[in-house]
């Protein structure tokens, strides 16, 4: 008599919704914030002068960060 395995069609992989999924997507996450405050720090220690030139005020500096000033940016282009 032959009997199949349960595991016979299984790829022997590790899915992606695993673990390591979700251990890589948190660390992603991390370095990506980690790499806005750093961008952030970088802007606020520009003057102002500097600041026009690249075409934002201090206010707007976090939004330029995110992506939130582009869409208003792009409307006066």
């Amino acid at each position: 008599m032959t009997t199949i395995s349960q595991t016979a069609g299984r790829s022997l992989r590790p899915s992606s919704s695993g673990f390591f999924a979700t251990l890589a997507g948190a660390a992603h996450a991390l370095f990506d914030r980690l790499e806005r405050r750093s961008a952030i720090k970088t802007l606020n220690e520009l003057d102002d002068r500097a600041l026009r030139d690249i075409g934002i005020n201090r206010s707007q500096i976090e939004d330029a960060v995110y992506g939130q000033f582009k869409a208003e940016l792009t409307r006066y282009l």
